[in-house]
């Protein structure tokens, strides 16, 4: 049997045959074999487009996962993760009041937002109205989310410090204590905080605007903006297993952003579970274990995959 070339055709049948035996020109079999290798093409390329999301679908379960390991804590270290439920029932009360609050006033901060509709007819502004007001309310909860993960950590910082050196512990290869004053790390930790709220409400305000697209800004732009709160979250979380390790903010969101999917599913699954009564109580030790397991799982890829890149021939 002849070897099949790069102007070689299949039957449907799928035996070879050779396009000069069904009296093809040149140009015809050049033609032929070109189509062939679009076709081939075309097929590998669908192919790798279903495995990359089949990857990607499988990375976000993953995160997902990481939040069920660190919730297993409640069952293997009750107390430990007592202690870290402490200062997220203290600081949840608080912020929850502000919530309720914003909800109140949003009616008059939507009027307030939208003057360019005084003058429409009652229906349209009450429409944009009710826009600006549910797209105001997303946006308060937004940053209330980060904001109560970010005060809460400060919070109770020697609690989920302890949640985070069990977790580093017992999974080995622990970093050392970092030898750094109370009053610097707690600096270090405000001002990370500070600067992940304030990109937070950059992105926020850019959801707020698309909340006013009909359909669009109730469909598209809240599932945007529980993707937005999960990865700010994640970071934030993040920020003892990363800080053990000497890396600094920008370095701690590029570590993530290597494993985004993972990321995501870890902090947005715990964004949604903020919102369970009594949720962020027990999710909010849980997710800083969960977190240190990521970073963890960041800080290994990244290491092998530089190890592997300077290793000799």
């Amino acid at each position: 049997m002849p070897i099949r070339s790069a102007g070689d055709d299949w039957t449907p049948q799928g035996l070879w045959t050779d396009p000069a035996s069904l009296g093809l020109g040149r140009e015809d079999r050049r033609r032929a074999g070109e189509d062939g290798g679009r076709r081939r093409d075309r097929t590998r390329a669908s192919s790798t487009r279903y495995a990359l999301g089949v990857s990607v679908v499988g990375e976000f379960v993953g995160g997902v996962g990481l939040l069920g390991r660190g919730l297993r804590l409640w069952a293997t270290s009750p107390r430990l993760m007592l202690l870290g439920a402490i200062p997220a029932l203290v600081v949840g009360a608080v912020f929850v009041g502000l919530v309720v609050v914003a909800g109140v006033a949003a009616d008059d901060l939507a009027q307030a937002a939208t003057p360019f509709a005084d003058g429409w007819p009652e229906w349209s502004r009450r429409l944009v109205r009710i826009a600006a007001g549910l797209a105001l309310t997303a946006l308060a909860v937004l940053l209330a989310v980060v904001a109560f993960t970010a005060t809460t950590l400060l919070v109770g910082d020697p609690f989920y410090e302890r949640i985070w050196r069990h977790v580093e512990t017992a999974e080995g290869d622990a970093p050392a204590e970092v030898a750094r004053g109370f009053w610097a790390g707690l600096a270090r930790s405000a001002g990370d905080s500070l600067r992940l709220l304030v990109a937070t409400a950059a992105v926020g305000l850019l959801l707020f605007v698309g909340g006013f697209a009909p359909v669009v800004g109730q469909t598209v732009v809240p599932l945007l903006g529980a993707l937005t709160g999960g990865w700010f979250l994640a970071v934030e979380l993040t920020g003892y297993a990363f800080d053990a390790r000497g890396r600094t903010l920008r370095e701690r969101r590029r570590l993530l952003a290597t494993r985004r999917a993972r990321t995501l599913g870890l902090g947005t699954a715990t964004y949604l579970l903020f919102f369970v009564p009594l949720g962020a109580v027990v999710v909010m030790p849980a997710a800083v274990a969960a977190a240190t397991l990521l970073a963890r799982e960041a800080t290994s890829a990244t290491r092998a995959a530089t190890d592997d890149y300077h290793r000799p021939a």
